[in-house]
């Protein structure tokens, strides 16, 4: 095993802490843009949906630059194992998110296609929701790896197995939690009909997820049960050897687990839409960290047990990265400080006057 250092693993836990934090902000927009079709039965609630999200979602996906940014800096050889093998999954996300990005933009003045823009929006939230959780099913169970750190599987029998049992649990599980973002952020912004749905469908999204977590926990420790090189379900790398990283894994499992069931318990018990919202948040941190300290001290795991990316290896040198900690000392409160003051200019709930403007 390669030697880590304390900067190696505070990047590793950082870089978490943005992904976590880019799948709560941009999780509850795309959870609003799966629920459009749904929800939005007339143009008024359809204008409604669109203005909850209309002056965040922008800032929201900063988070995930920031993440491909850090990630690229600080785990360069990790940045191109994962760029280069999920590209097709990669490419795809991103042109969802470019034309979910362009349907929100144009439709207001493009009446005449409104249609079209809104599968687009459809279309551009729900797969991108969807195939993040894959990727990281995937990426969590390992993937086979050569010498050089690349996919050892050509296209396009490379992404046929990505679409494997458990990662694709983790992608259920993960557009459920967006979904439970969505219809708990909609419940915050909203009024009327529209918040009463919203509202309606949080359980049905909790137990949904609850469900699938256990299901995802069962391929888990199948999946460590078996023999790895039998290619059953693959391999997590690293955790058998290492049981206090394993716990702490269970530990933050449990957490996603238990504030889930929070949700649904709270979701028919009428308590605070705030509340709810931030408890559905907590989840989605506890599912990251979950992940990351599965994976832990890898990168990305081989299922072949050969070739795995780990943190120590394909860490940048600590004077870069302290380097990098010194400019995010500065940066992140900057970049909170921003989304601090765009969401309490756009606090409350949406109105009918909202929509004139």
């Amino acid at each position: 095993m390669d030697a880590l250092s304390f900067w190696n693993v505070l990047w590793f836990i950082l870089i978490f802490v943005v992904l976590g934090g880019y799948f709560i902000l941009d999780g509850f927009d795309l959870g609003v843009g799966a629920l459009y079709p749904f929800l939005g039965k007339d143009e008024r609630k359809k204008a409604i949906m669109r203005r909850s999200i209309g002056p965040v979602w922008d800032g929201n996906e900063v988070w995930l630059l920031t993440g491909g940014g850090a990630l690229f800096a600080a785990f360069a050889p990790a940045y191109a194992t994962t760029f280069s093998g999920y590209y097709l999954a990669i490419m795809l996300v991103l042109f969802c998110l470019i034309v979910r990005a362009v349907s929100l933009e144009t439709r207001s003045k493009d009446p005449e296609h409104a249609k079209l823009w809104d599968i687009f929006f459809f279309l551009g939230s729900a797969l991108p929701a969807l195939l993040f959780g894959v990727a990281v099913g995937d990426t969590m169970m390992g993937v086979p790896l050569d010498a050089q750190g690349n996919m050892a599987l050509p296209f396009p029998i490379s992404f046929v197995f990505l679409l494997r049992p458990f990662a694709l649990v983790a992608g259920l599980v993960g557009l459920c939690h967006f979904l439970l973002l969505g219809a708990s952020w909609l419940a915050v912004k909203t009024e009327g009909e529209l918040h009463d749905q919203a509202v309606a469908l949080r359980p049905k999204f909790a137990l949904a997820e609850i469900v699938l977590l256990v299901v995802g926990a069962v391929l888990w420790f199948a999946g460590m049960a078996i023999d790895p090189q039998a290619g059953v379900l693959g391999a997590i790398c690293g955790i058998a050897a290492t049981p206090a990283l394993m716990i702490l894994s269970c530990v933050f499992g449990v957490v996603a687990l238990l504030a889930v069931f929070l949700t649904y318990s709270w979701g028919n018990k009428g308590e605070s839409d705030l509340k709810v919202f931030i408890v559905a948040a907590a989840a989605c941190l506890g599912l990251v960290f979950c992940a990351a300290f599965a994976m832990f001290p890898n990168w990305i795991p081989d299922s072949l047990m050969a070739n795995p990316v780990t943190v120590g290896g394909a860490a940048s040198e600590d004077f870069t990265l302290m380097w990098m900690t010194g400019i995010t000392v500065v940066g992140l409160p900057i970049l909170l400080f921003y989304h601090f003051l765009t969401y309490r200019a756009f606090a409350g709930k949406i109105t009918d006057a909202d929509l004139e403007y």
